[in-house]
């Protein structure tokens, strides 16, 4: 009973941190709604552990807690290919600007110079 009550509880907390991140736009809405998702199935499912159980008897899994700990691991993982794969856009992307950069900053020196170069010979 009580570790039904602190699952609980933590999904709660949980989720209201969640909505917190979310209305302070510290957290961007496509992971938010993500994460709202995992909490909407993640507390029903602390609060009433038999459902869990029965759900693990449906798949034919030994144990709910089983069905659990296998189902967050693959939900971890496609977490972390899902991030590399945002933080390989963003790296390609900061590339492509640096170097848009170096090419503007080039041009800007090659105008500046020539106009140096114009005014010098005027004068």
């Amino acid at each position: 009973m009580k570790l039904t009550l602190v699952t609980g509880l933590t999904g709660l907390l949980l989720l209201g941190t969640i909505v917190e991140l979310l209305r302070r736009r510290q957290l961007r809405e496509k992971y938010g709604m993500l994460w709202l998702a995992v909490l909407i199935i993640v507390i029903p499912l602390s609060l009433f552990p038999r459902l869990l159980d029965n759900v693990a008897e449906l798949l034919g899994v030994a144990s709910g807690v089983s069905l659990v700990l296998f189902l967050g691991i693959v939900f971890l993982l496609l977490v972390c290919v899902h991030l590399s794969w945002e933080v390989s856009a963003l790296e390609e992307e900061t590339r492509t600007l640096a170097e848009d950069f170096a090419l503007l900053r080039a041009q800007i020196d090659a105008d500046r110079a020539a106009r140096d170069e114009l005014v010098s010979s005027d004068g």
